[in-house]
Parts: C-alpha cells; structure tokens; sequence
C-alpha cells in the first residue's frame, strides 16, 4: 500500500512522493518561548514525532527541522513584565520546553535552528522581496505586499478581495492593504535589534520560517507541518514570501494537527484553560499522555479531560500487563528482532500509510494485547503459542516504538505508577504490606471474618487485593 498524506493545499489525501526517492526533509513551526509549554503545542510535537519516528522505520532518511522563535514582541512584553532580559527569558523557557518534550520521550529534531541565529538569512530573503517590488518600505518598517502574490489564499483558500471586503484588521496608515504584513520592523527603544539595510530593527514573525527552512532544507522542500491555527495567516503568508523570493514551489505537503479541547470548550486565554505539559506529568505519566495524544487522528479535534487522561492510564497499564505477563508466564523479556514481523504490524502500517492515522493504529495495538491474552489464559506452553507469542511481542515493540510508549521495563513501570498512587492516599505501603500479612495469616487460620473485614479496609483506602497461586497482591484502584 502505497504511503497517502492528506495535503492542506490539494485539500485531498495524494501519494506520498518524497522529491528525493528514499530522502525525506520536513518543517515544523516550533513554539514561540515566551511562556511554558502548554498541552495544544505537546500535540504538534508529538504527532510529528510520530510521522518522523514511522518514515524511518519505513527507511526513509529524514531531515527533520523545528525551530524556536527567540526573538517576538510577546517575548519582549513578558520580559518587561518579569524584569529580565528577553534572551534570557528566550533561553529559560527554551530549555522548559526541552525537558517538557524529554519527558514525553519525543526525539529531538536534527536541527533547532533560532531566529536570532539566523538575522542575516532573513536580511536577505527581504532584500529580494524589496528588490522586486514584492515589499515596500514604510516609515522604518518593511511590509510584504500580498497583492503582487496572485495565490495568495491557496493554502488557506480565503480569496483576498473577499477579505479585504470583509476586513476587521486594525488599520495601519503605512500599510497599502490592510492584509500587508511585516518582514522588517524598525528598533523601538530598549529592544532587541540589528543592522540591516533598512536601519535597525528585527524580525516579523513570518519571514523567520521561510528564512530557516531554506537554509536547512532548500528552497522547496517534502513537507511542511503545524497546528490548524497557523494555517492563516502564518503558513499563508510563508508560502507567498517564499515562493515570491525564490521563484518556485515552498513545501510539496502540508500537514496541520487540529486543536486541543479543554473539557469540551475550546483552549483560550479568556478562558484562562491553558494547561501546561509540566502541570500535567504532575499526575500522568508521560506514556499515558502521548497514548491520549494519539488515541483520535492527528487531524481531528482532541477533548483534554481527567477522564480521559484516566482512560489512558488504564490503557497504559493494560499494555505494559502483557509485557510482565510475556515475561513472568512465557519467558519472553525481550523479542526484539527475534522473529519477522507479523499481520497485527502489517496492519499497523496499513493504518500508519493511510496519512498516519494513530487512532486506528492504537486499535490494532490493543487487539494484539487481547490476542496475548487469549493464548496466555489458553495455551502458552505449547511450541505453536511460544511462536505465536514471540511475533506478538515483536510487533508490540515495533508499535510502541513508533508511538514511542514502552520505554520502561514493565517492573519498572508498575513500580512507579503504585509510588504515584500511593502519594494520593492516606496509607504507605509498608502498612498495606503489613495488613496483606495479617489477613494471610487470618486465612490461614480461616478467620473469614478477619480477613474480609482487611479487605473492605484496604478498598475504602483505594487498594484492591487479588489472591493468585504465588500469593495476594495488591494494587492501587485507578
């Protein structure tokens, strides 16, 4: 099955045809560092995480470019704010974002390149635009003029004139059109500037990405991806200066992750529902959060709820049961690379090839838990289950590796969640362990009475008991 992308600029699903045969190079607008990392920006890095993590599984040799932007005026604002220099602050929540997206087990990009790192790219990209009358000087400030752009609002598909006649962009005296927007903008005092032809001064936001990508990646390149809500003006404009300055197509595929609900009302500031990553691998794990992330397809809206994050840690529980199971009851601590792959992969990367569709990915993963299970419960000692088990475990790796979860061996694992838990209840586990001592001995002495009235104890502190061969044990209720 051939690999299908949905394009943002098509507007459909196309074949997947990389520019260089078995080369792929992707762009991704990275966060703006005025701020902690909140969970709407985790979701882009995640999903594209993913998309990376599958090309290369599929041998693709993939350059991969995210970028900071250091230098903006919400960074200089805050910085005000909180009386620090805004390269500091820049460089403060730069690494926030590191060790939040660490967390998540995301890989780093191959380049994170900074706009301050990159003045003089961004000099010259305007310096054509100006040179041919694509953007004009205003007063200091240098502004794109999106008329002289014929496709502009292709990506988008908003029609200019249907803009402009329905326009509520504040007015702007230098600009000619009130959908021009910045390239350059001249130094205000105490702010962050540098050289350049039209005085001092920095950045607009747009003109950053065009800059960076080409350098890294050329000046067309396979596949540009972000949030929805940079689809305009940011991703539009991108394309107009781009291709305007270069003379050619910018990015062949464009790819936009769709938003992040907050208990079914839509993720705002007035809303003030902004949940930060670090607030929530507080109370998650970090598994059962890129598992949430990647339980709907990267394309539809996703609902951030507790229940839902709870939803996921069961999830996660339940597939790392069937890697202590495989261990414990089969032998099997590690199948990687023991045996070829089996049909639950085939189907996983029949899902993965239909524009990387995690959700239904998710699902073959869980039907192969279930089918572990089965031949577990049923059958484990014969020589036909250990194969069949063996390629089980194979495929789960290769899953998990792409949804990058099971980075823990499962004892490791457990171990965690039940410190985690019990930091929420009122009782430690050398008291559970005890009263789990005493009701053995009730039982021994068939004291029934004794022993259930241990049990209903622990439950009503959210520890549920189960009584195997090997002995009781215990596990925080979730």
């Amino acid at each position: 099955m051939a690999m299908r992308i949905y394009n943002t600029l098509t507007k459909s699903k196309e074949i997947f045809e990389p520019m260089v045969p078995g080369q792929v190079k992707i762009y991704v607008c990275g966060p703006t560092v005025y701020d902690s990392c909140h969970v709407g920006h985790a979701r882009s890095v995640v999903v594209f995480d993913v998309v990376v993590r599958y090309l290369r599984a599929m041998d693709y040799q993939v350059t991969y470019v995210r970028n900071f932007t250091d230098v903006d005026d919400k960074i200089i604002n805050r910085a005000n704010t909180v009386g620090m220099d805004a390269g500091q602050l820049a460089e403060k929540y730069i690494n926030e974002f590191h060790r939040d997206m660490d967390a998540l087990n995301v890989m780093r990009a191959d380049r994170e390149p900074r706009v301050t790192e990159h003045i003089k790219d961004i000099i010259d990209i305007v310096k054509t635009l100006v040179d041919q009358k694509s953007a004009y000087l205003a007063d200091g400030d240098v502004f794109y003029a999106v008329e002289t752009f014929k496709d502009y609002g292709k990506l988008s598909g908003r029609k200019l004139t249907d803009m402009v006649a329905g326009s509520r962009v504040e007015i702007n005296e230098n600009k000619r059109n009130p959908f021009d927007f910045v390239l350059w903008k001249s130094a205000k005092p105490g702010e962050p500037s540098w050289p350049s032809p039209w005085g001092e001064g920095r950045p607009g936001w747009h003109i950053e990405c065009s800059a960076m990508s080409s350098r890294f990646l050329g000046e067309t390149f396979d596949i540009h991806g972000g949030g929805k809500d940079l689809i305009f003006p940011h991703h539009e404009n991108e394309i107009a200066q781009s291709e305007a300055a270069h003379g050619r197509p910018f990015a062949r595929y464009w790819m936009h992750n769709g938003f992040v609900n907050i208990d079914n009302e839509k993720m705002s500031k007035s809303l003030n529902n902004f949940l930060m990553v670090k607030d929530i691998l507080e109370s998650y794990h970090p598994e059962s959060v890129r598992l949430f992330l990647l339980s709907s397809h990267y394309r539809s809206p996703i609902d951030f709820s507790d229940q839902n994050l709870k939803e996921s840690e069961k999830a996660l529980d339940k597939i790392y049961g069937v890697l202590k199971r495989l261990d414990q009851e089969a032998g099997l601590a590690d199948a990687d690379g023991a045996t070829a792959a089996g049909n639950y992969w085939q189907a996983f990367c029949e899902a993965m090839d239909d524009d990387f569709n995690t959700a239904k990915g998710v699902g073959i993963l869980f039907n192969l838990i279930k089918e572990a299970n089965r031949i577990l419960d049923e059958d484990k000692r014969s020589l036909k289950a250990k194969g069949a088990l063996v390629t089980l475990m194979t495929d789960l790796m290769q899953m998990a590796h792409i949804l990058g979860i099971l980075q823990l061996p499962w004892h490791s694992f457990f171990e965690k969640r039940a410190d985690s838990q019990l930091r929420n209840l009122a009782i430690s586990a050398e008291a559970i362990d005890l009263l789990v001592a005493e009701r053995a001995a009730a039982r021994k002495n068939k004291d029934w009475k004794r022993a259930d009235e241990i049990r209903d104890q622990l439950e009503e502190t959210g520890i549920l008991l189960e009584d195997k061969d090997d002995g009781t044990h215990w596990k925080a209720a979730t």
